[in-house]
């Protein structure tokens, strides 16, 4: 199944993107995709963290939400996903919020790169660090509510990042790591062109090419090797 893939990137990178194990956290807008990319990717070792079902204001945006699923748990539908696509893939799941009672446990495992793929502020900056104390290089998607134009997304560090309300508290908090976290966010300007009182609102142009781009980074920069601590080189 990987002919073409081999193709681009010869055998030699397959076989690293096939050790990999990949920890992603959030299977929402962005995550799902990036999971789908990575397992179309090569990657066969999943840890997936997500408390959610589907529900059916997913369904204009997120992969695996479809009338069919409304009710499931995000977690075990891209587990199944992606055994569909790798039938001898391990996927380790986590029906769970990640939070300071379950970080360890997840963390217990083999983890070579972390996704990060979570709303949830407090949690966030806690699943930065931990994975830059810990020397696993991370990625992490910033807010990509309330935008509709995916050819605003950039990636940078964290200490790069302008116009983003959730960069300028990761700035904050994480200020001493900040130039080591590469990040992806949009400087697309918060605007809702309804105005009824409901945020964060989404379509599915920006959280799944967000998701995309954060896989793509992650290949990318292992096949190179230009990660470095957490950071990118």
């Amino acid at each position: 199944m990987f002919s073409r893939t081999i193709d681009l990137i010869g055998p030699d990178n397959l076989h690293i993107i096939q050790d990999m194990h990949v920890l992603v956290v959030g299977l929402g807008g962005v995550g799902s995709f990036a999971v789908e990319a990575l397992a179309r990717s090569g990657v066969r070792h999943f840890i997936l963290v997500d408390k959610d079902d589907v529900d059916e204001s997913n369904l204009n945006r997120q992969l695996l939400a479809l009338h069919s699923t409304i009710g499931q748990s995000k977690v075990e539908l891209m587990k199944k996903r992606i055994l569909d696509i790798q039938q001898d893939a391990e996927v380790i799941t986590y029906h769970c919020f990640y939070d300071y009672d379950t970080k360890d446990d997840i963390f217990h495992h083999r983890i070579d790169a972390v996704c990060d793929c979570i709303d949830t502020i407090t949690y966030k900056i806690d699943l930065i660090k931990e994975a830059h104390t810990r020397k696993i290089p991370v990625i992490s998607v910033l807010g990509t509510g309330n935008k509709l134009d995916p050819t605003k997304l950039e990636v940078t560090t964290l200490n790069q990042t302008t116009y983003c309300p959730i960069a300028r508290v990761l700035r904050k908090k994480l200020s001493m790591i900040a130039g080591d976290i590469p990040v992806i966010y949009s400087k697309e300007q918060n605007e809702k062109y309804h105005h009824e009182k409901r945020s964060p609102a989404s379509m599915v142009f920006v959280p799944s090419s967000a998701g995309i781009l954060a896989a793509s980074l992650l290949i990318r920069h292992m096949i190179q090797n230009t990660f470095s601590l957490g950071g990118m080189k």
